[in-house]
């Protein structure tokens, strides 16, 4: 599997655990919980930060590795 797709993988299947997290939160609201349980959704969103960041720049790295490969160097 080519690295790309597995971080385009893990970026989706965390946005799906960061939903869920979410949705578990809002509901939560309604009882009486420890303050660390609305900290959750942090995880799954810092892993979305930086694989969405990653992704992101992925058309910009790809159109300079073309222009050095047509260059010839």
């Amino acid at each position: 599997m080519n690295r790309n797709t597995a971080i385009r993988q893990l970026h989706r299947w965390t946005s799906l655990v960061f939903t869920v997290t979410v949705i578990v939160c809002f509901v939560a609201v309604s009882g009486v919980l420890p303050f660390w349980v609305f900290y959750v959704p942090l995880l799954p969103l810092a892993v979305l930060l930086f694989s969405g960041l990653y992704l992101f720049t992925l058309p910009y790295t790809a159109r300079r590795r073309r222009r050095r490969t047509a260059l010839g160097t």
